[in-house]
């Protein structure tokens, strides 16, 4: 255990409310305080803001301070999370397809393939809520295609179907809630009558909070979607990130492309076309993503997954912890 982090988790917690309703701020965490000669050994509670602003500039009430009885803070610029959708043309895979590829719902621009799942003998495509269900609006048997729609895809790209998601809570009212309790009924009506005996149930901490980004899609052909991350190779299994995990993921727009954990307990809001969605408890990297890299897998130096992409900015990335995914869906990765 890193000396301190403890104690800055639960700083960060306690001062949780004050520190995200100031103004600028996107998410607070906890990583190593960086000055301007880099990175130090201190623990501190990272306050994340879209651009930092001369203190000047600032109201006494938006100033983050110094410490929190004793544990350092920092301030890092990390610009304003968007969930990443697809920007320029991939290939069209045939064959055998591999994670690391453009796909998504037929209506959504583009996405990543993340990685094979199974639960039992089925098998499935893991991704994001925002790739493969449209972030809630769509319904169990959708195509997905690959490619995504803004990489050339068609309806006749079909090569999966949605199966089940994780519904984003973007907070609200309780019929915001009922949405939810719909969704949960009609896909496991829709369950029922395919004859299958599993269950989807909402996943989230509390109202207007969620710990996933995440959705399965199933094969149309199993046997065409192949385990090895294109440009990685077959995960080993899985493990938890912590300060400083060296990282690699291979997604729709960056391809492969490493990283580091630089912030764990990551509370954070991330803007879905214009709606606003909070996340708790999530792990945020060093800018290795780009649009149409969410739903990437990733991976650290073991080749064992460790998060899944689903949101970032031009300076840093999101990541939801493969474990939190995993429960959610009730599914394992496909090691072999």
């Amino acid at each position: 255990m890193i000396p301190d982090l403890d104690l800055a988790r639960s700083m960060k917690q306690q001062n949780l409310r004050h520190l995200i309703t100031r103004r600028n701020v996107v998410g607070v965490g906890v990583g190593y305080k960086e000055t301007s000669d880099g990175l130090t050994d201190d623990v501190a509670v990272v306050v994340n803001v879209v651009q930092k602003v001369p203190k000047a500039q600032l109201a006494e009430s938006d100033k983050v301070p110094r410490d929190l009885n004793g544990v350092k803070t920092d301030v890092v610029e990390t610009g304003k999370f968007l969930a990443g959708q697809a920007q320029t043309p991939k290939d069209r895979w045939r064959g055998q397809i591999p994670p690391g590829v453009s796909l998504a719902h037929f209506e959504v621009t583009a996405g990543t393939f993340g990685c094979l799942v199974r639960r039992g003998r089925e098998l499935f495509i893991l991704s994001n809520n925002h790739v493969l269900a449209n972030v809630n609006n769509a319904k169990p048997g959708d195509a997905i295609i690959q490619p995504g729609r803004y990489d050339g895809g068609k309806l006749e790209d079909k090569i999966a179907e949605l199966a089940e998601f994780v519904p984003l809570d973007f907070g609200g009212d309780s019929a915001r809630s009922g949405l939810f309790l719909s969704v949960e009924k009609l896909m496991n009506k829709l369950a029922s009558l395919f004859g299958s005996d599993h269950r989807l149930m909402a996943y989230r901490t509390s109202p207007g909070e969620n710990l996933v980004d995440a959705a399965l899609a199933r094969p149309l052909n199993p046997a065409q979607c192949v385990a090895g991350i294109l440009n990685i190779g077959l995960p080993t299994g899985i493990a938890a990130a912590t300060l400083g995990t060296a990282l690699q993921k291979t997604g729709r727009t960056t391809g492969f492309t490493q990283g580091r954990i630089t912030q764990i307990d990551v509370t954070t809001s991330v803007d879905y076309n214009g709606r606003m969605a909070t996340f708790t408890d999530q792990l945020m990297a060093s800018g290795m993503s780009d649009g149409g890299d969410s739903g990437s897998a990733v991976l650290d130096e073991q080749r064992r997954v460790v998060g899944l992409l689903f949101a970032g900015s031009p300076r840093a990335t999101l990541i939801n912890p493969i474990q939190a995914v995993l429960a959610a869906l009730k599914v394992e990765i496909v090691t072999g």
